[in-house]
């Protein structure tokens, strides 16, 4: 009888100890700010069609999960850095995404190689040094990573 009872208080304590553990980790991710769906989204292609997509799948998300629970940031380089040109054809597009929360970044090494500076942009993109090293970095923090 003695077995069964020690084995009780044993679950108890371990369920009582992972609850508190569990709590206390959602807390500090509160704290901190912490958004539990993070995703990093890839765009290096030229193509409107391809943007459209990458758009939909982030508002999609959003939409799904709600924003006050998703980390999103869409990287930009390549090829797909003329989408984010003042002219471009889904200039309104990037535009309402900016302006509904979502992050879009541009990499800095596409913009010299292209000859490109901030003000060639649409207004309220970010920009990062190197869009694959941000990538990586994203993954590496825990980012799903999506390409469009």
């Amino acid at each position: 009888m003695r077995d069964i009872s020690d084995k009780r208080s044993f679950v108890a304590a371990a369920s009582t100890l992972l609850a508190g553990a569990f709590f206390a980790s959602r807390a500090q991710a509160s704290e901190k700010g912490s958004k539990p769906n993070k995703l990093v989204i890839q765009v290096s292609d030229n193509d409107p069609g391809k943007w459209g997509l990458a758009l939909n799948n982030a508002q999609n998300l959003i939409n799904e999960l709600g924003p006050q629970t998703v980390a999103l940031e869409i990287v930009v380089y390549g090829p797909g850095i003329g989408m984010l040109k003042s002219d471009s054809p889904v200039t309104l597009r990037i535009a309402a995404a900016l302006k509904g929360g979502m992050q879009i970044v541009a990499c800095e090494n596409t913009l010299k190689a292209q000859k490109l500076t901030h003000a060639d942009m649409l207004p309220d993109i970010g920009y990062v040094p190197a869009g694959v090293v941000e990538l990586m970095q994203k993954q590496q923090q825990g980012y799903a990573y999506l390409r469009s």
